[in-house]
């Protein structure tokens, strides 16, 4: 495939970048907003809050003229569900609805488009406290969210994303604040059934789109991150098939086909862990029907077979941690790849290989809504952010996406994390990803300035040649 001339990125691709509402918009319990789980949850010590973030909410024009200066054609971008409805279900916050009408209406200015998230991780706390989605009822709430978004903003939005990383809430959600199991003996049996209730609440959100918006697009955004087997022996790729099932394709199985994937069902038969299915439920999920995927890429995994006898206390986990379930899969360290300062691994060869699986899978037009390197950025006493190392990552993943665009995916968009500089979920202010620097610490606010770091420019580049010039210079 080497030698063969590299197909374009399609002339109507969506580049952009993403963010989501409690990381980057600050105004936390301001303008009729209520609390959401992020407000209320502890924060790890050392690490900012989310009171102010990057005070997007009362930045956003500026932030959106920078990216349209890049020449962005989309901003990903999430809806506080609680900034909307304060308890989640009933009374309609004004100002609220304003302010996502006025976001939406200065992308349109500069002819961006908004991609909209649902629901990134911000469960309103009064839906929290009710049970969160253990109780059937936080999906009916979802609904009608749904429906308060599409009524308010359908006549402009045409791109939308249901749920922001249901795998991760669903998997690691004491890491990110979503986690609500209290009182509850059978944690696994309790998360999935969250989970079928998340996948009814994203089912519904999907039909009513269609109905109430037959001209709109709609999605699943779960984070993807194919599974390498340790060895080539049968039980390491045994192990590596099914970590992937448990940690990708139900997620993409039950979003597209509307089933349960049948290697993961037996093993939550095996967990006691199997949820409830109420009569009309698998009708409903068959009924969705998305018109793309949305996946966000950080780097691939690696497992290998565990037997129970080795079993010991698993060790911090985190979003792109390939965890274990003893008899089954270990995840392990991949050697043959570098690190970030953070210690998650790059794999853009992998990116490549997760984007044709995944299309081979399902058959749909996928874009990317998070791709991106975490660092301690430094502002230089010339007033200069020089981030090379977030460059060289972002070339050598799109370079591999156009190869991918070579094998035959049918991609429409890259929108790698993050537009701005904003809180990591739990690095604090430390760990930076943006475009734009924003001028302030974990604690010290400063003076909120923003700033366009070297990558600004030379993703303005790569935009206005649509993907071939990649060049650093």
């Amino acid at each position: 495939m080497s030698n063969l001339k590299n197909k374009d990125f399609p002339k109507d691709f969506l580049w952009g970048a993403s963010t989501s509402a409690y990381q980057v918009e600050g105004a936390s319990l301001e303008y009729g907003k209520g609390p959401s789980v992020q407000d209320v949850k502890v924060i790890p010590e050392g690490t900012a809050d989310f009171k102010v973030a990057s005070d997007q909410y009362h930045h956003y024009k500026e932030d959106i003229a920078l990216m349209a200066e890049m020449g962005f054609k989309t901003y990903r971008f999430s809806i506080a569900w609680s900034r909307i409805i304060p308890k989640g279900v009933g009374e309609v916050n004004p100002q609220g609805i304003e302010y996502y009408n006025n976001v939406i209406n200065e992308c349109l200015k500069y002819n961006i488009e908004p991609l909209v998230t649902m629901y990134h991780f911000d469960l309103p706390a009064a839906l929290d406290e009710n049970g969160g989605w253990s109780n059937p009822d936080t999906a009916e709430a979802f609904v009608y969210f749904a429906k308060v978004m599409y009524e308010n903003y359908g006549d402009r939005v045409k791109y939308w994303l249901t749920i922001n990383e249901q795998n991760v809430m669903i998997l690691m959600g004491n890491i990110i604040g979503t986690l609500n199991v209290k009182g509850i003996d059978n944690v696994q049996k309790a998360l999935y059934q969250q989970n079928h209730y998340m996948m009814l609440a994203q089912a519904k959100a999907m039909i009513l789109c269609h109905e109430m918006l037959p001209g709109a697009k709609i999605g699943p955004a779960p984070n993807i991150s194919a599974v390498y087997p340790n060895s080539n022996k049968p039980e390491d790729i045994a192990a590596a098939n099914t970590l992937s099932a448990i940690r990708n394709w139900m997620y993409l199985d039950m979003a597209v086909y509307g089933v349960y994937n049948a290697r993961v069902w037996s093993i939550l038969e095996t967990m006691d862990a199997t949820p409830e299915i109420n009569e009309g439920d698998m009708e409903i999920l068959k009924s969705a029907k998305p018109d793309f995927i949305a996946f966000n890429y950080y780097s691939t995994g690696t497992a290998e077979y565990y037997p129970v006898e080795e079993a010991t206390a698993e060790g911090k986990v985190d979003q792109q941690t390939a965890f274990s379930l003893p008899g089954v899969f270990r995840g392990v360290k991949n050697p043959n790849l570098p690190k970030t300062e953070f210690g998650w691994e790059i794999d853009p060869i992998g990116f490549r290989n997760t984007l044709n699986e995944v299309y081979s899978r399902y058959h749909l037009p996928i874009i990317i809504t998070e791709n991106g390197l975490g660092a301690y950025d430094k502002l230089e006493e010339d007033g200069t952010i020089k981030d090379d190392y977030r460059i060289k990552y972002l070339q050598d993943h799109i370079e591999q996406m156009q190869l991918a665009i070579n094998d035959g995916v049918d991609m429409m968009g890259y929108c790698p994390w993050s537009a701005v500089d904003l809180i990591s979920t739990h690095e604090g202010f430390d760990k930076r990803y943006g475009f734009i620097y924003v001028n302030r610490g974990n604690f010290d606010l400063k003076d909120l300035k923003r700033i366009p770091k070297k990558s600004f420019y030379w993703y303005k580049k790569v935009i206005a040649s649509n993907g071939k010039d990649l060049t650093n210079n």
